[in-house]
């Protein structure tokens, strides 16, 4: 049957009237706000995007974010003429033609995706609809959510461009376009696909960047190169044939290879993670603290703060660095120690899967012990960390735990004496996997030999000359249960030594005389007054370092010997700003007190150069060629469960902690588990690093102040001699007994009370 034109015309005149009602009738709901509120001018004039606040050294380089959503905005005039070229070539090139929507494209959307409801037929929205898309989520309105999103977003469009200019437009948009791996803004993914701002980029990188808007998955760089580079080279062919480059830019570009430096700045990666994590619990409660007082409602996550720190990225490189190469040097040490032996004990193990998100996960879902036991023994597919680089296998998570347990942990601060700048902080080796921080204060470890020069400077504050000779022999003291400390070497109990020589070797018989002399109780408020919080228990075994106590606070405390006798306490932030520049508050250091003398803490700083030079810190000179003035002083635990090593420089001290986890993991012999062996070398080598950086040199190449010569005089003195009583021990006798804190008899009064008798 023949249809009549007539009729046809009918039909469609019917079909394209109905669709125009259509349109007008949903048209009329979105702008009467049928499906839901639209944004005024005046909120639209508002617009805020979230920003991850940053976090920045003290040589203004970029640590890392706060974020929920990686974002960092950029002005329109640091954002390059070829990221800007790229974008109108390939999204919108009547860009500065229309007013929000381009009619000329209108029809083709109409019919592809109106019509057919092919979502991905693509190419009508302008940019400026592609940025009301990114500022207002799409939402669900059933059979038609992509025709009333479309006319949202058309809306939306035409008002942001009567209230921003082409330029600002550009800059909105580029600010808040999704690059995929949760970042947002084309400055944050120039950092982190090239490790550079988005002002630096050249046409290549923006062409590859550009192109990742048409699928940030499929055109991610880093996953498939290959496609990217496809992709780059038709936004080079896009901007060529719009005149934005000419044939041999386009041809240049088109071959070069795809090359990144990718940088993922993540809460476990790039520099100072420990540290940002401890900054983030300070950042929340001053915030909090900020909004109460100024009733405001900043949020570290979405405002975009600027936290300005002491960190020097250039020492906090080395520092890692360092930790690194020692620590895998180290735990190939161990392993091979151990063997296939484990160092752990039943309690370690059990208190360690006890501990574990998994085992916590099972048991609040109901399971009993035995039951999640036997769920962790069941094998999945894991990644591990390694010092060769994460590993993938297939290990049941009990043996993951295993795996873990058997590895040595360090944390390591580097402080200014002169200031209290915290410049360097390592809380562990591998923020993703140990995120325990070993450095904060509120971590406590047995310091060892470490605690002796607050028991000499002790001494010498209450008049001992450094210089007077103490025996070294073996003694037993009667009212602290037969107590008898000892030395490493045994050939030491037939020397006497002075104040420098026992603390050179680190003698410890000599170490409990000189805690007699000073008394426990001075030395207790000495060690306090230098910054030592912790609780120090009045007991004998104090002089050899079994309290419990921090690396921040014996670096603190090791400080005062470089600063002449000030403490100051230790600080990390200098301000925080808003993201346009606005200064909130400004830190400034605490006024130092006086912890002790000047001369004892210039004889002291002294005494500890000679541990380094002569004694049993002399390491740093032969292993790693350090030239410069050090002192410093090494420490060792009972059974070689902690290690450590401070030193010393005019611009830095150093603290450095080596140990297990769990106390019970360690070394079984002294001479692989001696803080000389374990912290020594990551001192060693973060100094040794630092020195091969030439823009460190003014800390490097500093020197002490020479002492002056009165001073000198007092520590002008041998290191031992030998006791002349060693024929008591030549001659079969018993290590000598007494009480701790007997006091001594001089000459005169032993001369007139044998006289007496």
């Amino acid at each position: 049957m023949k249809i009549k034109p007539r009729k046809v015309a009918t039909v469609a005149g019917i079909g394209i009237l109905a669709f125009v009602l259509f349109f007008l009738t949903l048209y009329v709901m979105v702008i009467t706000g049928a499906t839901g509120p639209l944004p005024s001018r005046d909120e639209l004039a508002r617009i805020e995007n979230p920003m991850a606040s940053e976090i920045y050294s003290a040589d203004s380089v970029l640590l890392g974010r706060f974020f929920l959503q990686e974002r960092s905005n950029v002005a329109f005039e640091n954002i390059p003429k070829p990221v800007v070229d790229a974008l109108i070539a390939t999204e919108d090139v009547r860009f500065y033609k229309h007013h929000g929507v381009d009619y000329r494209s209108l029809g083709r959307v109409m019919i592809k995706t109106l019509l057919l409801q092919n979502e991905s037929a693509g190419g009508g929205s302008t940019i400026t609809q592609q940025l009301a898309k990114n500022l207002y989520s799409r939402k669900k309105y059933s059979m038609l959510s992509l025709p009333i999103n479309k006319l949202r977003e058309i809306v939306i469009a035409r008002r942001i461009e009567k209230v921003y200019d082409k330029q600002s437009i550009i800059a909105l948009y580029l600010n808040t376009v999704p690059f995929g791996e949760n970042i947002f803004g084309i400055e944050a993914a120039a950092q982190r696909f090239y490790s550079k701002s988005v002002k630096s980029v050249d046409i290549g990188q923006a062409a590859v960047l550009i192109g990742m808007l048409k699928a940030t998955y499929s055109y991610n760089p880093r996953i498939f190169p290959d496609q990217s580079r496809t992709r780059r080279n038709v936004v080079l062919s896009q901007m060529k044939k719009y005149d934005m480059l000419t044939e041999e830019q386009k041809e240049s570009f088109s071959a070069a290879p795809i090359e990144l430096k990718y940088n993922r700045i993540t809460h476990h990666t790039g520099l100072a993670p420990y540290f940002r994590e401890y900054l983030r619990g300070e950042m929340l409660s001053w915030v909090e603290q900020y909004n109460q007082k100024n009733d405001t409602s900043l949020n570290i996550y979405t405002d975009g703060l600027k936290i300005y720190t002491t960190i020097d990225s250039r020492l906090q490189q080395a520092a890692e660095q360092a930790v690194s190469i020692q620590m895998a040097t180290l735990q190939k040490k161990f392993d091979q120690h151990w063997g296939k032996k484990e160092p752990w004990t039943n309690a370690a193990l059990e208190s360690a899967v006890k501990r574990s998100d998994r085992y916590q996960s099972l048991v609040d879902n109901g399971k009993s012990h035995n039951e999640a036991l036997e769920i962790m023994k069941q094998k999945l597919p894991m990644s591990l960390f390694t010092y060769q680089g994460d590993k993938e296998v297939t290990m049941s998570p009990l043996d993951s735990i295993k795996h873990y347990l058997m590895f040595l942990n360090a944390g390591v601060l580097a402080v200014d004496p002169r200031y209290g700048d915290i410049k360097v902080w390592v809380g562990g080796v591998n923020h993703q996997y140990f995120q325990y921080d070993h450095v904060k204060e509120t971590t406590k470890r047995q310091v060892g030999s470490t605690f002796k020069p607050i028991v000499y400077a002790s001494a010498i504050e209450r008049g001992e000359r450094p210089c007077a000779f103490i025996t070294a022999e073996k003694t037993v003291y009667n009212n602290i249960e037969g107590w008898t400390p000892k030395n490493t070497d045994e050939d030491k109990y037939g020397l006497k030594f002075s104040m420098p020589g026992a603390l050179a070797y680190s003698v410890n018989t000599v170490s409990v005389r000189v805690l007699e002399k000073a008394g426990m109780d001075n030395t207790i408020r000495l060690a306090h007054k230098m910054g030592v919080n912790s609780k120090l228990e009045a007991v004998p075994s104090m002089a050899l370092g079994t309290a419990d106590i921090s690396v921040m606070e014996m670096v603190t405390a090791y400080s005062v010997f470089a600063a002449n006798g000030k403490v100051i306490k230790p600080h990390h932030l200098t301000s925080i700003a808003t993201h346009d520049g606005e200064v909130l508050e400004r830190f400034h250091n605490e006024k130092p007190t006086q912890a002790m003398s000047e001369e004892t803490a210039q004889l002291m700083l002294h005494m500890l150069r000679r541990a380094v030079n002569e004694g049993t810190s002399s390491s740093l000179r032969s292993q790693f060629g350090l030239t410069n003035d050090i002192a410093g002083k090494t420490g060792t635990t009972q059974s070689n469960t902690d290690g450590w090593f401070i030193g010393i420089t005019p611009k830095l001290v150093v603290g450095a902690w080596v140990g297990g986890d769990d106390p019970s993991i360690h070394f079984r012999t002294t001479s692989l588990g001696q803080g000389a062996r374990t912290a020594l070398p990551l001192v060693g080598e973060f100094l040794k690093l630092a020195k091969k950086d030439a823009s460190l040199d003014s800390v490097s190449n500093a020197r002490f102040a020479a002492l002056p010569e009165n001073l000198q005089r007092k520590i002008d003195c041998d290191l031992y001699k030998q006791d002349r009583n060693i024929f008591r021990k030549l001659s079969g006798r018993k290590e000598k007994k007494r009480d701790f804190g007997e006091k001594k008899e001089g000459l005169l009064k032993r001369v007139f009370k044998k006289k007496k008798d």
